[in-house]
């Protein structure tokens, strides 16, 4: 029941289950729909460690079953405590539904992975047809009416106040996310919302896959050297690596990815060639083809703005922000539009940089959003005497796991084992057992998924496989973190960039913040948090790389082993907010057209023209383009997950740049004290409380913009 009822707080792992395909078929699942044979991926999990997803045992074939069976036990369970004769209370109601769907859980934890690490045309298949009925199964709980008057009734005594802390949250948690979700609706409102959910299933896995087919099968060919100038040995390398997948011998492929992508931006001679990339990677979904999504985004953006009017909200955003610590669009927007002002100006101050160098070398060009980064690679080098060429064989992969392990250690005492003896997904991924380092406790399981494939969406995330809780005995969580790193030459470390290894600290932090979980009710553990909180310790976390111990220990040579030298250290740091007002611009502009597409309501929407005309009305830089255009924009289209949500990044950076100064403050980055009221109000109280409530017990006051400003370097 869980996952229902947390659907608008958990983040990524919830982002990667909705990313289905789906048809515009419906059937209620009854009890003659179950199987007859048993199915591996109903079972409790069996192994070490408490238990373990049981990876090696998954057949495309047995994900309906298993989901239409799960699917029809959880509304089993639910109907029996919706029938329950005596009076409502929070042991009856609330914490026998904490103790429902265990086996939907399950099911989902791996259905969901397939879908973002696995997918294939035979898995696609399974997901054409069971997004609607798992949209409707959860309108079929949230739209019980006998549940929610329980869960009311629980909400609305007298008895409420007799609880703990906790459980008290937990009551306002279940109630809230009922009404929020239609609970109180009439019979005709809610018949419709329920049409609305399934046909937002159909379009946000439409979407997805759109996204992932191009990813998966459009890519450049480079076949001379000639066509490789400019390119550092580890590019080409894993150009190389790309071309054997993408059955290219003896030529160079980039990859129509991110990790594929920029690299080649930033370092090839060929403005032709950048230019070619560059628009096969903008251009994702946006092709006029059967894959193109402009009409898919138009589709959902009306179907949301009729749910949250429905609903009883002026817009979608509206609806979102209502439970995140911004509380309302107008709010994020002020901070969105107090920020973008002076990172506009700095865009300009870099491409006068960038375009006097080109000048002088009379390149005969104006500044392209192709030359950006190739352009300020070389200020870089000219400005501070820093190649990052001269850094990146100082972060090998396997050394930066260590050293995000180490880290976990000295803030939170966590010790992490390889474990050999749990199944995995592909051999691709790695897992460690996680324990503390003092009394040797089993603290949880972290699985590691580097590598690019096919099948596997872009970017970098955090999923949760199990939530840390004791209403069912010690249960220990599950997480993992996946990346998509291209692979090098086969026995050689794996280099990655400044940028790259600042993501893994990232997405770590995530992880952190589940391995931290100390809470009784698993709908409120660990990751499960307002949508611009959750980026809060996971952003925090990317500090720690540049700190000494970090870059000492683990920043050394692959060839030599020696440490990075402290003269390049002083280069990495002279020009920490280089560059900012590009990566401040480039994101912010992708987190303004979110939260203006949601705040138009109704209003019937061109994606290619309204991402033009907002552009132009915020004063978008012609040099640089959105980070996630709209028709490849996955956070907010493919689930409803970031969806006038992904101002959240700025906003917790806010928090994040404020919290630093907490450890800058004391006794320095591994303040001992400082480290312990961070794990104890942040990182291991999950949803027990209120986020703003939570940061002032660590902080003792809320957050300063100052500190976001001057960490970007926007201070005067």
């Amino acid at each position: 029941m869980r996952k229902l009822l947390t659907r608008s707080l958990v983040l990524l792992f919830v982002f990667a289950l909705t990313v289905f395909m789906a048809s515009d078929s419906i059937t209620t699942v009854t009890a003659a729909n179950l199987p007859a044979d048993p199915n591996p991926l109903l079972g409790e999990w069996a192994g070490p460690y408490g238990g373990v997803p049981p990876f090696d045992k998954v057949q495309v074939a047995l994900f309906k079953p298993a989901l239409e069976t799960a699917m029809a036990e959880n509304l089993s369970e639910i109907e029996n405590i919706a029938r329950v004769r005596s009076a409502p209370t929070f042991e009856n109601t609330i914490v026998a539904l904490e103790k429902a769907g265990h086996t939907l859980d399950r099911v989902t934890t791996v259905y969901g992975i397939w879908g973002s690490t696995m997918s294939n045309a035979e898995f696609q298949t399974v997901q054409r047809e069971m997004a609607p009925k798992l949209a409707a199964f959860n309108d079929q709980i949230t739209q019980n009416e006998a549940l929610f008057k329980r869960i009311e009734t629980v909400y609305n005594s007298p008895d409420k106040k007799k609880l703990n802390a906790e459980q008290q949250r937990l009551v306002w948690l279940y109630y809230t996310n009922f009404v929020r979700s239609g609970a109180k609706l009439d019979t005709k409102a809610k018949a419709r919302l329920t049409e609305i959910n399934q046909q937002l299933a159909t379009l946000f896995t439409k979407f997805s896959n759109n996204v992932l087919f191009e990813e998966d099968n459009q890519f450049v060919t480079l076949k001379s050297e000639d066509e490789l100038k400019g390119l550092p040995q580890s590019v080409r390398d894993a150009e190389s690596s790309s071309a054997v997948t993408k059955k290219q011998p003896g030529a160079w492929v980039i990859m129509n990815t991110r990790s594929s992508v920029e690299p080649f931006l930033t370092y090839s001679d060929r403005r032709d060639l950048r230019e070619k990339v560059w628009r096969m990677f903008i251009m994702r979904g946006d092709n006029g083809d059967e894959h193109d999504n402009n009409a898919t985004i138009s589709q959902i953006l009306q179907l949301r703005a009729e749910r949250a009017k429905l609903l009883g909200y002026q817009t979608h955003a509206h609806w979102r922000l209502e439970n995140a610590m911004a509380k309302t669009p107008e709010r994020a927007m002020e901070l969105m539009m107090a920020v973008w002002k002076p990172a506009v100006m700095r865009v300009h101050e870099e491409v006068s940089d960038m375009q006097a160098l080109a000048d002088k070398e009379s390149a005969g060009i104006k500044i392209e959003p192709w030359d950006y980064r190739y352009y300020m690679e070389r200020v870089r080098k000219a400005k501070y005497d820093l190649d990052q060429n001269e850094v990146k064989p100082y972060l090998q992969l396997d050394k930066l796991v260590e050293a995000i392990h180490w880290v976990a250690g000295e803030l939170f005492n966590f010790k992490f084992t390889p474990a050999t003896d749990v199944p995995v997904a592909h051999p691709d991924i790695r897992v460690w057992q996680v324990s503390d380092k003092t009394t040797g406790k089993h603290i949880g399981l972290w699985y590691f998924d580097p590598y690019a494939r096919a099948g596997k969406r872009s970017g970098a995330w955090m999923n949760a496989y199990r939530s840390q809780e004791r209403i069912n005995g010690e249960i220990t969580t599950i997480v993992s973190n996946n990346a998509n790193f291209v692979k090098g030459k086969p026995g050689e470390p794996l280099l990655i960039s400044w940028d790259d290894a600042t993501t893994m600290f990232h997405e770590f932090g995530h992880a952190l913040h589940g391995l931290n979980s100390d809470v009784t009710y698993p709908s409120l553990s660990g990751t499960a948090v307002a949508r611009d909180y959750v980026e809060f310790p996971s952003q925090l976390m990317e500090h720690w790389l540049a700190t000494p111990a970090v870059l000492q220990k683990f920043a050394v040579h692959y060839q030599t082993g020696k440490p990075i030298p402290q003269a390049l250290v002083d280069k990495i740091n002279r020009s920490k907010t280089f560059n900012q007002g590009f990566a401040t611009v480039e994101y912010l502009s992708a987190a303004i057209l979110d939260m203006k597409l949601h705040l138009a309501g109704d209003q019937k929407i061109d994606a290619r023209a309204f991402e033009k005309s907002a552009l132009a009305e915020i004063g978008m830089p012609h040099e640089i383009v959105l980070r996630h255009r709209l028709p490849q924009f996955m956070h907010v289209f493919s689930s409803d997950g970031y969806s006038a949500g992904y101002y959240s990044y700025l906003w917790a950076d806010v928090i994040t740049a404020d919290a630093f100064g907490a450890f800058t403050e004391a006794g320095g980055p591994y303040d001992k004290k400082v480290a312990d009221r961070l794990r104890k109000n942040i990182f291991s109280i999950g949803n027990t409380i209120d986020p703003a409530e939570a940061y002032r017990n660590f902080r003792g006051r809320d957050p300063r913009v100052e500190a976001l400003m001057k960490k970007r370097g926007f201070s005067s």
